[in-house]
Protein backbone atom coordinates (compact mmCIF):
# COMPACT_ATOMS: atom_id res chain seq x y z
CA UNK A 1 0.00 0.00 0.00
CA UNK A 2 1.36 3.83 -0.69
CA UNK A 3 2.46 5.45 2.09
CA UNK A 4 0.46 8.41 1.26
CA UNK A 5 -2.74 6.36 2.14
CA UNK A 6 -1.62 5.40 5.44
CA UNK A 7 -2.86 9.21 6.12
CA UNK A 8 -6.47 8.17 5.98
CA UNK A 9 -6.39 5.88 8.56
CA UNK A 10 -7.52 6.82 12.19
CA UNK A 11 -6.78 4.41 14.41
CA UNK A 12 -8.64 3.00 17.63
CA UNK A 13 -6.84 1.00 20.33
CA UNK A 14 -8.65 -1.54 22.18
CA UNK A 15 -7.83 -2.88 25.20
CA UNK A 16 -10.29 -5.74 25.00
CA UNK A 17 -10.34 -6.97 28.93
CA UNK A 18 -11.55 -3.56 29.97
CA UNK A 19 -13.76 -2.44 26.67
CA UNK A 20 -16.95 -4.14 26.64
CA UNK A 21 -18.41 -7.07 28.11
CA UNK A 22 -20.36 -9.20 25.42
CA UNK A 23 -21.42 -12.33 27.72
CA UNK A 24 -21.84 -11.02 31.13
CA UNK A 25 -18.77 -12.54 33.01
CA UNK A 26 -17.16 -9.26 34.16
CA UNK A 27 -14.26 -9.19 31.88
CA UNK A 28 -14.48 -7.14 27.97
CA UNK A 29 -14.38 -10.23 25.01
CA UNK A 30 -14.24 -10.03 21.19
CA UNK A 31 -18.50 -9.82 21.03
CA UNK A 32 -18.43 -6.91 23.22
CA UNK A 33 -16.18 -5.02 20.75
CA UNK A 34 -18.07 -6.21 17.92
CA UNK A 35 -21.30 -5.13 19.66
CA UNK A 36 -19.81 -1.58 19.93
CA UNK A 37 -18.62 -1.19 16.21
CA UNK A 38 -21.38 0.76 14.57
CA UNK A 39 -20.27 3.10 17.58
CA UNK A 40 -16.68 3.26 16.48
CA UNK A 41 -18.15 4.10 12.86
CA UNK A 42 -20.21 7.04 14.03
CA UNK A 43 -16.93 8.65 16.33
CA UNK A 44 -15.17 8.49 13.07
CA UNK A 45 -12.63 5.87 13.13
CA UNK A 46 -11.75 3.36 10.20
CA UNK A 47 -8.85 1.30 12.38
CA UNK A 48 -9.05 -0.82 15.60
CA UNK A 49 -5.70 -2.25 17.13
CA UNK A 50 -6.65 -4.54 19.47
CA UNK A 51 -4.25 -5.49 22.13
CA UNK A 52 -3.72 -8.74 23.09
CA UNK A 53 -6.19 -11.55 22.56
CA UNK A 54 -4.21 -14.80 21.96
CA UNK A 55 -4.10 -17.25 24.59
CA UNK A 56 -2.42 -16.24 27.65
CA UNK A 57 -2.51 -17.36 31.41
CA UNK A 58 -2.18 -13.07 32.11
CA UNK A 59 0.83 -12.51 33.79
CA UNK A 60 0.82 -9.41 31.76
CA UNK A 61 -2.84 -9.03 30.52
CA UNK A 62 -2.50 -10.69 27.66
CA UNK A 63 1.35 -10.01 26.90
CA UNK A 64 2.66 -13.30 27.75
CA UNK A 65 1.27 -15.61 24.87
CA UNK A 66 0.83 -19.45 25.72
CA UNK A 67 -0.68 -20.07 22.02
CA UNK A 68 -0.31 -17.33 18.89
CA UNK A 69 -2.66 -18.98 17.20
CA UNK A 70 -6.10 -18.96 19.26
CA UNK A 71 -7.88 -16.88 20.83
CA UNK A 72 -7.92 -16.35 25.09
CA UNK A 73 -10.74 -18.12 26.54
CA UNK A 74 -12.11 -14.88 28.36
CA UNK A 75 -12.31 -13.22 25.58
CA UNK A 76 -14.10 -15.81 23.42
CA UNK A 77 -13.56 -18.49 20.32
CA UNK A 78 -11.46 -18.13 16.98
CA UNK A 79 -15.02 -18.17 15.29
CA UNK A 80 -16.03 -15.20 17.42
CA UNK A 81 -13.01 -13.51 16.44
CA UNK A 82 -13.52 -14.26 12.72
CA UNK A 83 -16.99 -12.73 12.84
CA UNK A 84 -15.47 -9.95 14.95
CA UNK A 85 -13.11 -9.33 11.64
CA UNK A 86 -16.13 -9.41 8.83
CA UNK A 87 -18.01 -7.06 10.91
CA UNK A 88 -14.89 -4.83 10.89
CA UNK A 89 -14.84 -4.77 7.49
CA UNK A 90 -18.48 -4.97 6.45
CA UNK A 91 -17.92 -1.31 8.27
CA UNK A 92 -14.58 0.02 6.28
CA UNK A 93 -12.96 -0.68 9.88
CA UNK A 94 -8.96 -2.14 9.62
CA UNK A 95 -7.64 -4.41 12.08
CA UNK A 96 -4.17 -4.34 13.49
CA UNK A 97 -3.27 -7.03 16.04
CA UNK A 98 -0.78 -6.83 18.88
CA UNK A 99 2.39 -8.59 17.53
CA UNK A 100 4.57 -9.74 20.69
CA UNK A 101 7.42 -11.57 19.05
CA UNK A 102 10.43 -10.74 22.12
CA UNK A 103 9.02 -13.46 24.49
CA UNK A 104 6.38 -15.64 25.06
CA UNK A 105 4.64 -16.79 28.50
CA UNK A 106 6.59 -19.43 30.42
CA UNK A 107 3.10 -21.53 29.57
CA UNK A 108 3.59 -21.43 25.94
CA UNK A 109 4.60 -25.15 24.86
CA UNK A 110 7.88 -24.37 23.54
CA UNK A 111 9.16 -22.86 26.97
CA UNK A 112 7.62 -26.06 28.54
CA UNK A 113 9.87 -28.35 26.49
CA UNK A 114 12.89 -26.18 26.84
CA UNK A 115 12.98 -25.90 30.37
CA UNK A 116 12.74 -29.30 30.66
CA UNK A 117 15.77 -30.57 29.10
CA UNK A 118 19.15 -29.10 27.53
CA UNK A 119 18.59 -31.37 25.08
CA UNK A 120 15.37 -30.94 23.90
CA UNK A 121 14.80 -29.59 20.67
CA UNK A 122 12.96 -26.01 21.52
CA UNK A 123 16.04 -25.58 24.48
CA UNK A 124 17.11 -23.23 21.97
CA UNK A 125 14.35 -21.16 21.54
CA UNK A 126 15.76 -19.02 24.19
CA UNK A 127 18.40 -17.89 26.19
CA UNK A 128 19.85 -19.84 28.85
CA UNK A 129 23.32 -19.13 30.59
CA UNK A 130 25.05 -21.55 33.35
CA UNK A 131 25.38 -18.08 35.54
CA UNK A 132 23.74 -15.33 35.60
CA UNK A 133 26.53 -12.93 33.45
CA UNK A 134 25.74 -9.79 34.34
CA UNK A 135 23.65 -7.29 35.92
CA UNK A 136 20.39 -6.92 33.90
CA UNK A 137 17.40 -5.85 34.81
CA UNK A 138 13.95 -6.63 34.24
CA UNK A 139 11.93 -3.48 32.97
CA UNK A 140 9.06 -4.97 35.61
CA UNK A 141 12.37 -4.73 38.37
CA UNK A 142 15.00 -7.40 39.45
CA UNK A 143 16.84 -9.57 38.28
CA UNK A 144 16.33 -10.12 34.21
CA UNK A 145 17.56 -13.32 35.11
CA UNK A 146 15.64 -16.40 36.88
CA UNK A 147 16.88 -20.08 37.35
CA UNK A 148 15.51 -23.35 35.82
CA UNK A 149 15.79 -25.82 38.20
CA UNK A 150 15.62 -28.90 35.87
CA UNK A 151 18.20 -27.75 33.44
CA UNK A 152 20.31 -25.89 36.26
CA UNK A 153 20.51 -23.09 34.37
CA UNK A 154 19.29 -19.16 34.26
CA UNK A 155 16.86 -17.77 31.46
CA UNK A 156 16.85 -14.13 30.30
CA UNK A 157 13.14 -12.41 30.93
CA UNK A 158 13.44 -8.70 29.98
CA UNK A 159 10.03 -8.41 31.48
CA UNK A 160 8.43 -10.83 33.87
CA UNK A 161 9.56 -13.61 35.01
CA UNK A 162 6.53 -15.74 33.33
CA UNK A 163 7.53 -13.59 30.04
CA UNK A 164 10.94 -15.69 28.73
CA UNK A 165 13.01 -14.02 25.91
CA UNK A 166 12.82 -15.47 22.94
CA UNK A 167 16.25 -16.50 21.57
CA UNK A 168 15.83 -14.82 17.51
CA UNK A 169 19.36 -15.95 16.81
CA UNK A 170 18.02 -19.24 16.46
CA UNK A 171 16.42 -19.22 12.95
CA UNK A 172 14.13 -21.58 13.64
CA UNK A 173 12.45 -19.03 16.75
CA UNK A 174 12.58 -16.39 13.33
CA UNK A 175 10.85 -19.07 11.03
CA UNK A 176 8.45 -19.48 13.49
CA UNK A 177 7.51 -16.06 14.04
CA UNK A 178 7.10 -15.60 10.27
CA UNK A 179 4.68 -18.55 10.15
CA UNK A 180 2.87 -16.41 12.94
CA UNK A 181 2.68 -13.44 10.67
CA UNK A 182 1.60 -15.30 7.71
CA UNK A 183 -1.69 -16.89 9.64
CA UNK A 184 -2.86 -13.85 10.73
CA UNK A 185 -2.31 -12.12 6.98
CA UNK A 186 -4.10 -15.43 5.89
CA UNK A 187 -6.80 -14.39 8.21
CA UNK A 188 -7.53 -11.27 6.78
CA UNK A 189 -5.04 -9.24 9.35
CA UNK A 190 -4.42 -5.26 8.00
CA UNK A 191 -1.64 -4.81 10.26
CA UNK A 192 0.61 -5.63 13.38
CA UNK A 193 1.45 -3.68 16.20
CA UNK A 194 4.83 -4.82 17.12
CA UNK A 195 5.24 -4.68 20.72
CA UNK A 196 8.67 -3.84 22.34
CA UNK A 197 10.27 -4.91 18.64
CA UNK A 198 13.52 -3.69 19.89
CA UNK A 199 14.12 -5.52 22.12
CA UNK A 200 14.36 -9.21 19.90
CA UNK A 201 18.12 -7.99 19.31
CA UNK A 202 20.59 -8.07 22.17
CA UNK A 203 24.39 -7.88 22.24
CA UNK A 204 25.97 -9.46 25.02
CA UNK A 205 29.15 -8.07 23.94
CA UNK A 206 27.93 -4.51 24.37
CA UNK A 207 25.84 -5.02 27.70
CA UNK A 208 22.78 -4.18 25.50
CA UNK A 209 19.48 -5.81 26.12
CA UNK A 210 17.93 -4.09 23.23
CA UNK A 211 19.00 -2.71 19.87
CA UNK A 212 21.12 -5.55 18.95
CA UNK A 213 22.84 -5.24 15.48
CA UNK A 214 20.86 -7.79 13.78
CA UNK A 215 17.57 -5.97 14.95
CA UNK A 216 16.87 -4.68 11.03
CA UNK A 217 17.93 -7.99 9.66
CA UNK A 218 15.47 -9.40 11.67
CA UNK A 219 12.35 -6.85 11.33
CA UNK A 220 13.07 -7.55 7.06
CA UNK A 221 13.16 -11.34 7.47
CA UNK A 222 9.39 -10.95 9.13
CA UNK A 223 7.96 -7.84 7.17
CA UNK A 224 10.12 -7.41 4.04
CA UNK A 225 8.85 -10.64 2.78
CA UNK A 226 6.67 -9.89 -0.97
CA UNK A 227 4.00 -11.65 0.87
CA UNK A 228 3.26 -9.01 3.80
CA UNK A 229 4.86 -6.38 2.50
CA UNK A 230 1.32 -4.60 1.86
CA UNK A 231 0.90 -5.34 5.38
CA UNK A 232 0.92 -2.12 7.77
CA UNK A 233 3.15 -2.12 11.16
CA UNK A 234 3.91 0.05 14.19
CA UNK A 235 6.87 -0.59 16.36
CA UNK A 236 7.18 0.16 19.92
CA UNK A 237 10.51 1.42 20.14
CA UNK A 238 11.31 5.05 20.90
CA UNK A 239 14.32 6.33 18.31
CA UNK A 240 15.91 9.59 17.40
CA UNK A 241 15.75 11.03 13.88
CA UNK A 242 18.84 8.81 12.22
CA UNK A 243 17.36 5.88 13.67
CA UNK A 244 13.49 6.10 12.68
CA UNK A 245 14.81 6.52 9.05
CA UNK A 246 16.99 3.52 9.44
CA UNK A 247 13.59 1.41 10.48
CA UNK A 248 11.21 3.22 8.54
CA UNK A 249 12.73 4.25 5.55
CA UNK A 250 10.55 3.47 2.18
CA UNK A 251 13.35 1.60 0.52
CA UNK A 252 14.18 -0.31 3.73
CA UNK A 253 11.64 -2.99 3.67
CA UNK A 254 11.09 -2.98 7.54
CA UNK A 255 8.24 -1.08 9.01
CA UNK A 256 5.55 1.15 8.06
CA UNK A 257 5.96 3.95 11.37
CA UNK A 258 7.05 3.60 14.80
CA UNK A 259 5.96 5.58 18.38
CA UNK A 260 8.20 7.96 18.65
CA UNK A 261 8.08 8.48 22.83
CA UNK A 262 9.61 12.05 22.70
CA UNK A 263 6.54 14.16 24.07
CA UNK A 264 5.83 11.14 26.47
CA UNK A 265 9.47 11.59 28.20
CA UNK A 266 9.01 15.92 28.80
CA UNK A 267 8.50 16.25 32.69
CA UNK A 268 9.09 12.33 32.83
CA UNK A 269 11.85 11.55 35.55
CA UNK A 270 13.71 7.71 35.55
CA UNK A 271 11.03 6.70 37.80
CA UNK A 272 7.48 6.63 35.95
CA UNK A 273 5.87 6.81 38.93
CA UNK A 274 7.01 9.80 40.39
CA UNK A 275 5.02 13.08 38.50
CA UNK A 276 7.34 16.04 37.28
CA UNK A 277 6.04 19.06 36.04
CA UNK A 278 5.78 18.61 32.26
CA UNK A 279 6.37 22.27 30.32
CA UNK A 280 3.82 22.81 27.41
CA UNK A 281 5.95 24.85 25.77
CA UNK A 282 8.68 21.86 25.47
CA UNK A 283 5.64 19.77 24.15
CA UNK A 284 5.33 22.41 21.35
CA UNK A 285 9.03 22.45 20.58
CA UNK A 286 9.01 18.43 20.37
CA UNK A 287 5.80 18.09 17.77
CA UNK A 288 7.03 21.26 15.93
CA UNK A 289 10.58 19.27 15.90
CA UNK A 290 9.04 15.84 14.95
CA UNK A 291 6.68 17.71 11.98
CA UNK A 292 9.36 19.26 10.20
CA UNK A 293 11.64 15.86 10.75
CA UNK A 294 9.14 13.79 9.17
CA UNK A 295 8.23 16.55 6.33
CA UNK A 296 12.05 16.33 5.28
CA UNK A 297 12.64 12.72 5.67
CA UNK A 298 9.06 11.73 4.37
CA UNK A 299 8.77 9.63 7.38
CA UNK A 300 5.04 8.68 8.66
CA UNK A 301 4.50 10.52 12.44
CA UNK A 302 2.40 8.93 15.07
CA UNK A 303 -0.36 10.71 16.29
CA UNK A 304 -0.59 10.26 20.13
CA UNK A 305 -1.25 10.77 24.11
CA UNK A 306 -2.50 7.79 25.66
CA UNK A 307 -2.37 4.24 25.35
CA UNK A 308 -2.18 1.12 27.49
CA UNK A 309 0.71 1.72 29.56
CA UNK A 310 0.68 4.94 30.73
CA UNK A 311 -1.93 7.64 32.58
CA UNK A 312 -4.39 9.01 30.74
CA UNK A 313 -2.82 12.21 29.52
CA UNK A 314 -5.27 15.08 30.76
CA UNK A 315 -4.17 13.58 34.51
CA UNK A 316 -0.04 13.50 33.33
CA UNK A 317 -0.12 16.76 31.68
CA UNK A 318 -2.84 18.79 32.22
CA UNK A 319 -5.71 19.72 34.80
CA UNK A 320 -8.34 16.93 35.14
CA UNK A 321 -10.88 18.86 37.19
CA UNK A 322 -11.07 22.34 36.92
CA UNK A 323 -10.02 21.98 33.13
CA UNK A 324 -11.13 18.47 32.25
CA UNK A 325 -12.90 19.30 29.20
CA UNK A 326 -11.01 21.94 28.03
CA UNK A 327 -7.87 19.44 28.43
CA UNK A 328 -9.29 16.61 26.40
CA UNK A 329 -10.74 18.94 23.72
CA UNK A 330 -7.21 21.17 23.35
CA UNK A 331 -4.93 17.91 23.35
CA UNK A 332 -7.18 16.57 20.73
CA UNK A 333 -7.35 19.56 18.36
CA UNK A 334 -3.26 20.16 19.28
CA UNK A 335 -2.53 16.72 18.02
CA UNK A 336 -4.85 15.45 15.57
CA UNK A 337 -5.06 18.09 13.54
CA UNK A 338 -1.41 17.65 12.72
CA UNK A 339 0.31 15.70 10.40
CA UNK A 340 0.73 12.02 10.69
CA UNK A 341 -1.36 8.62 11.41
CA UNK A 342 -3.62 9.66 14.51
CA UNK A 343 -4.17 6.82 17.42
CA UNK A 344 -6.89 7.01 20.39
CA UNK A 345 -7.15 5.33 22.85
CA UNK A 346 -10.67 3.69 24.72
CA UNK A 347 -12.29 6.29 26.77
CA UNK A 348 -9.85 8.84 25.70
CA UNK A 349 -12.99 9.96 23.35
CA UNK A 350 -14.89 11.15 25.87
CA UNK A 351 -12.32 13.30 28.38
CA UNK A 352 -11.91 9.75 30.61
CA UNK A 353 -8.91 10.86 33.72
CA UNK A 354 -7.21 8.78 36.14
CA UNK A 355 -8.86 7.49 39.10
CA UNK A 356 -7.88 6.89 42.29
CA UNK A 357 -7.59 4.26 45.14
CA UNK A 358 -6.36 4.08 48.32
CA UNK A 359 -4.62 0.32 48.63
CA UNK A 360 -2.50 -1.48 46.66
CA UNK A 361 -5.24 -4.51 46.92
CA UNK A 362 -7.17 -1.98 44.63
CA UNK A 363 -4.43 -2.99 41.51
CA UNK A 364 -3.94 -5.82 39.28
CA UNK A 365 -0.83 -4.45 37.07
CA UNK A 366 2.02 -6.66 37.76
CA UNK A 367 4.88 -3.75 37.25
CA UNK A 368 2.81 -1.88 39.82
CA UNK A 369 2.73 -4.69 42.31
CA UNK A 370 6.64 -5.01 42.00
CA UNK A 371 7.36 -1.36 42.40
CA UNK A 372 4.94 -1.05 45.29
CA UNK A 373 6.76 -4.49 46.42
CA UNK A 374 10.55 -3.21 45.94
CA UNK A 375 9.69 0.29 47.69
CA UNK A 376 7.65 -0.73 50.57
CA UNK A 377 10.06 -0.69 53.36
CA UNK A 378 11.76 2.65 51.79
CA UNK A 379 8.95 4.89 51.66
CA UNK A 380 5.70 5.40 53.73
CA UNK A 381 2.36 4.30 52.46
CA UNK A 382 0.92 7.67 51.61
CA UNK A 383 3.86 8.76 49.47
CA UNK A 384 4.12 5.08 47.86
CA UNK A 385 0.08 4.57 46.87
CA UNK A 386 0.06 8.56 45.48
CA UNK A 387 2.90 7.29 43.47
CA UNK A 388 0.92 4.20 42.17
CA UNK A 389 -2.12 6.29 41.83
CA UNK A 390 -0.08 8.42 39.19
CA UNK A 391 2.24 5.65 37.37
CA UNK A 392 0.37 2.38 36.95
CA UNK A 393 -0.27 1.08 34.27
CA UNK A 394 -3.91 0.03 35.60
CA UNK A 395 -4.73 4.12 35.18
CA UNK A 396 -6.11 3.17 31.31
CA UNK A 397 -6.70 -0.37 32.44
CA UNK A 398 -9.92 -0.26 34.27
CA UNK A 399 -13.43 -1.31 32.77
CA UNK A 400 -14.81 1.75 30.39
CA UNK A 401 -17.63 3.76 31.43
CA UNK A 402 -20.40 3.79 28.70
CA UNK A 403 -23.09 4.93 30.92
CA UNK A 404 -25.00 5.59 33.92
CA UNK A 405 -26.10 2.16 34.84
CA UNK A 406 -25.11 -1.00 36.50
CA UNK A 407 -20.72 -1.05 35.65
CA UNK A 408 -21.60 1.92 33.87
CA UNK A 409 -22.38 -0.03 31.38
CA UNK A 410 -19.52 -2.66 31.11
CA UNK A 411 -21.03 -5.54 32.23
CA UNK A 412 -24.04 -7.07 33.13
CA UNK A 413 -22.02 -9.32 36.38
CA UNK A 414 -22.08 -8.58 39.74
CA UNK A 415 -18.17 -8.01 39.86
CA UNK A 416 -16.37 -7.19 37.00
CA UNK A 417 -12.75 -8.35 36.70
CA UNK A 418 -11.25 -4.81 38.35
CA UNK A 419 -12.39 -2.32 40.18
CA UNK A 420 -14.19 0.30 38.40
CA UNK A 421 -13.56 3.71 37.55
CA UNK A 422 -14.00 5.66 40.74
CA UNK A 423 -14.73 8.93 38.84
CA UNK A 424 -17.56 6.66 36.51
CA UNK A 425 -20.75 8.72 37.85
CA UNK A 426 -19.64 11.68 36.61
CA UNK A 427 -17.28 10.70 33.65
CA UNK A 428 -18.97 8.35 31.10
CA UNK A 429 -20.42 8.54 27.28
CA UNK A 430 -23.73 8.77 28.59
CA UNK A 431 -22.74 11.76 30.76
CA UNK A 432 -19.85 13.66 28.19
CA UNK A 433 -23.04 12.98 24.93
CA UNK A 434 -26.18 14.96 27.18
CA UNK A 435 -23.48 17.64 28.26
CA UNK A 436 -23.46 21.08 26.31
CA UNK A 437 -19.76 20.75 27.35
CA UNK A 438 -19.28 17.16 25.07
CA UNK A 439 -15.64 16.03 24.16
CA UNK A 440 -17.60 12.96 22.35
CA UNK A 441 -18.58 15.77 20.04
CA UNK A 442 -15.35 17.58 19.47
CA UNK A 443 -14.04 14.59 18.91
CA UNK A 444 -16.48 13.74 15.82
CA UNK A 445 -15.80 17.09 14.22
CA UNK A 446 -12.08 16.82 14.84
CA UNK A 447 -12.25 13.71 13.14
CA UNK A 448 -14.13 14.56 10.49
CA UNK A 449 -12.49 17.44 9.42
CA UNK A 450 -9.23 15.40 8.74
CA UNK A 451 -11.30 13.51 7.02
CA UNK A 452 -12.46 16.08 4.80
CA UNK A 453 -9.41 18.58 4.65
CA UNK A 454 -6.58 17.48 2.27
CA UNK A 455 -4.57 20.15 4.00
CA UNK A 456 -4.95 18.29 7.36
CA UNK A 457 -4.29 14.72 5.91
CA UNK A 458 -1.63 15.70 3.40
CA UNK A 459 -0.48 19.51 3.69
CA UNK A 460 2.65 20.64 4.67
CA UNK A 461 2.85 21.95 8.12
CA UNK A 462 4.22 25.85 9.55
CA UNK A 463 4.67 26.47 13.28
CA UNK A 464 3.08 30.25 13.96
CA UNK A 465 3.78 30.58 16.92
CA UNK A 466 5.50 33.47 18.43
CA UNK A 467 6.22 33.49 22.06
CA UNK A 468 5.36 30.97 24.85
CA UNK A 469 2.07 30.27 26.59
CA UNK A 470 0.57 28.63 23.29
CA UNK A 471 0.68 26.52 20.14
CA UNK A 472 -0.20 27.93 16.68
CA UNK A 473 0.16 26.14 13.37
CA UNK A 474 -1.49 25.95 9.65
CA UNK A 475 -1.86 23.10 7.70
CA UNK A 476 -1.44 23.87 3.77
CA UNK A 477 -2.48 21.90 0.48
CA UNK A 478 -3.26 23.68 -2.40
CA UNK A 479 -6.02 26.03 -1.45
CA UNK A 480 -7.19 24.69 1.72
CA UNK A 481 -5.42 26.12 4.59
CA UNK A 482 -6.30 25.39 8.01
CA UNK A 483 -5.31 27.65 11.24
CA UNK A 484 -5.33 25.58 14.89
CA UNK A 485 -4.55 27.35 17.96
CA UNK A 486 -4.53 26.05 21.08
CA UNK A 487 -3.98 27.58 24.48
CA UNK A 488 -1.91 26.24 27.16
CA UNK A 489 -2.59 26.77 31.19
CA UNK A 490 -2.85 30.31 31.85
CA UNK A 491 -4.40 32.98 29.90
CA UNK A 492 -2.70 34.27 26.49
CA UNK A 493 -2.54 37.58 24.18
CA UNK A 494 -2.53 36.07 21.15
CA UNK A 495 -1.82 38.83 18.10
CA UNK A 496 -0.57 38.04 14.35
CA UNK A 497 -2.41 35.63 13.34
CA UNK A 498 -4.27 35.56 9.98
CA UNK A 499 -8.28 36.20 10.50
CA UNK A 500 -9.64 33.65 8.69
CA UNK A 501 -13.15 31.28 9.32
CA UNK A 502 -13.82 30.33 12.78
CA UNK A 503 -14.70 26.14 12.20
CA UNK A 504 -15.16 25.32 15.76
CA UNK A 505 -13.27 25.19 18.98
CA UNK A 506 -14.13 24.53 22.76
CA UNK A 507 -15.02 28.13 23.60
CA UNK A 508 -16.96 30.50 22.26
CA UNK A 509 -16.65 31.56 18.80
CA UNK A 510 -14.44 33.91 18.59
CA UNK A 511 -11.69 35.66 16.85
CA UNK A 512 -8.15 34.66 15.76
CA UNK A 513 -6.57 36.87 18.07
CA UNK A 514 -6.86 37.97 21.57
CA UNK A 515 -7.40 37.10 24.93
CA UNK A 516 -7.36 33.39 25.41
CA UNK A 517 -8.20 30.92 28.23
CA UNK A 518 -6.47 28.55 29.72
CA UNK A 519 -6.73 25.49 27.41
CA UNK A 520 -8.88 27.51 24.88
CA UNK A 521 -8.65 25.83 21.50
CA UNK A 522 -10.19 27.44 18.32
CA UNK A 523 -9.53 25.87 14.32
CA UNK A 524 -9.96 28.49 11.34
CA UNK A 525 -10.38 27.97 7.47
CA UNK A 526 -9.16 30.34 4.87
CA UNK A 527 -12.22 31.68 2.79
CA UNK A 528 -12.25 29.52 -0.24
CA UNK A 529 -12.58 31.50 -3.74
CA UNK A 530 -15.31 30.61 -5.77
Amino acid sequence: MPRRDYLDWIVYQIYPRSFCDGNGDGIGDLNGITAKLDYLKMLGVNAVWLSPCYKSPNCDNGYDISDYRDIMDEFGTLDDWKRMISEMHARGIKLIMDFVANHTSSEHVWFKEARSSRENPFHDYYIWRDEIPNDWQSCFGGSAWEYNEETEEYYLHSFAVGQPDLNWENPKVREEMCAVVDYWVGMGVDGFRCDVLNFISKDFAKGKICDGDRLHEYVKELFGREEVKHVFTVGECSYGENEIADICGEDRKELTCIFQFDHFCIGKTEDKFVKADLNLNDLRKTLVKWQNICERKNLLYTLFTDNHDNAHYISRAGNDLQFRYECATAYCAMFYLLKGIPFIYQGQEWGTPDPHYPSITDFCDVETINYYDAHKDKLSEEELIGRINFGSRDNTRRPLCWTNDKNYGFSSAERTWSNLHTRGGEVNLEQDRESEKSVFAFYQKTLALRKESEAIRFGSFEDCTEKDGYFAYKRVCGGDEILVVVNFDGESEIAGLPEWEYLFGNGQKRSANGRYSPFETAVYRKRRKI
